[in-house]
């Protein structure tokens, strides 16, 4: 009898991972100066996990350490190692500490499988961390052990990811106050999205499941892309409107102010031009059932970044407007990575090369630079020269205005 072969280990769907924070406090209640926050780790309505965090405010607490000894686990350990007996900053506290405040405590997470995962358990307490402190806390989180519990090596290796420094043998503080656990937030939001977006690449290639890779192009990146691109074209026709032949000074706001300074001094027909290459993108992203052809000159390939900036900016900023706009589209992964449009919908990135000043002049054909590279049309007279011939728009499509 031959035994049935082993199935590829599945990625867990992320997307509707999310966290619900609960803190009841009695008005009538004696006690102060510490929160009990319960922590539900949610995929859609399911709970598959969950984490306790204390806030001990010392500015509302008659003696915090007593508080925290009083309240046990984390808290306890907590109160004897940075706090004075009296509730006062424990000389060791304020070495460690930029400007000691308050203390958020964060203990006991528990994630069910397929959720017991180091990039979730991180993006996690990032989260938390941010939701419940401000630039004046120390975050306690324990230190690991070899008989630690799945949940605690989880919490101190999330603790490590996010710039805690050791304090002692059982203790990890991070500093709000300090832009190194910032950064380090940023970058675990950073890699769990990544995580949702494509779910297969921690697995080994022979474990990826056989499904078509649509790309980073989904039907919903597409909709918040075009919707992008309506929304600067008509922001372009007003700005034509009103300044016409006018230049624009270094700085200046706006679609055209966003541009490299080499095009400040076109004139209007130049930018009546820019304005028609997000009408002409955002019409290709339109087109039902057409293949992405991608930018057909150096104009469109400049409004193709504005375009997936101000997507980006969609997506954070108006959620409610982008679920209204995707409803009844597809769902995948891929959905709304800014980054991996950035790099894969462009043959090259050289007309991002016109913001860097130490490159002037690398728009001028006769310049070493320019030959060495082999650059093409990043003269604004040329933005609008079709890379190939054979690939060229209807020269009679005339404009919007």
């Amino acid at each position: 009898m031959t035994a049935p072969a082993a199935t590829a280990r599945s990625a867990p769907d992320l997307t509707n991972l999310g966290i619900d924070l609960r803190h009841r406090h009695r008005l009538a209640a004696f006690e102060r100066g510490l929160e009990e926050w319960h922590i539900r780790i949610l995929d859609g309505e399911r709970e598959v996990g969950s984490l306790h965090a204390a806030r001990c405010l010392h500015y509302g607490a008659d003696n915090l350490a007593e508080r925290m000894t009083d309240h046990g686990g984390l808290c306890a350990l907590a109160a004897g190692r940075l706090l004075t007996p009296d509730g006062g900053f424990a000389p060791e506290l304020e070495e460690a500490v930029e400007q000691p405040g308050s203390l958020l405590v964060l203990d006991r997470l528990d994630l069910f499988a397929p959720f017991d995962d180091q990039s979730v358990a991180t993006a996690v307490v990032a989260e938390v961390i941010d939701r419940l402190t401000d630039t004046y806390f120390a975050v306690v989180l324990p230190r690991t052990k070899p008989d630690a519990d799945p949940g605690t090596r989880l919490l101190a290796q999330a603790a490590t990811d996010l710039a805690a420094e050791p304090f002692d043998d059982e203790l990890q503080l991070i500093d709000t106050c300090l832009a190194a656990s910032e950064h380090a937030a940023a970058r675990a939001r950073a890699s769990f999205l990544s995580r949702v977006q494509h779910p297969h690449w921690h697995l080994d290639e022979e474990e990826w499941p056989q499904e078509e890779d649509e790309g980073v192009l989904t039907a919903r990146t597409a909709a918040v892309l075009r919707l992008a691109g309506q929304e600067l074209s008509a922001l372009a026709w007003q700005e034509i409107a009103a300044l016409g032949d006018e230049p624009l000074p270094r700085g200046a706001g706006g679609v055209f102010g966003r541009l490299p300074a080499i095009t400040l001094r076109c004139d209007g027909q130049w930018r009546r031009q820019m304005a028609r290459a997000f009408d002409d993108l955002a019409g290709d992203l339109q087109a039902a059932g057409e293949a992405w052809t991608g930018p057909r000159c150096t104009g469109e390939e400049m409004a193709l970044h504005l375009m997936i900036d101000r997507a980006r900016s969609i997506t954070a900023n108006r959620p409610n407007a982008v679920r209204d706009l995707v409803a009844g589209l597809p769902h995948s992964h891929a959905d709304y990575d800014w980054h991996g449009c950035s790099s894969d919908l462009f043959e090259d990135h050289d007309v991002l090369m016109l913001f860097d000043a130490r490159l002037d002049g690398i728009e001028d054909a006769g310049s070493d630079i320019h030959q060495a590279m082999g650059i093409v049309n990043l003269a604004p007279g040329e933005w609008f020269e079709p890379f190939q011939t054979d690939h060229a728009r209807d020269p009679g499509r005339g404009y919007r205005l």
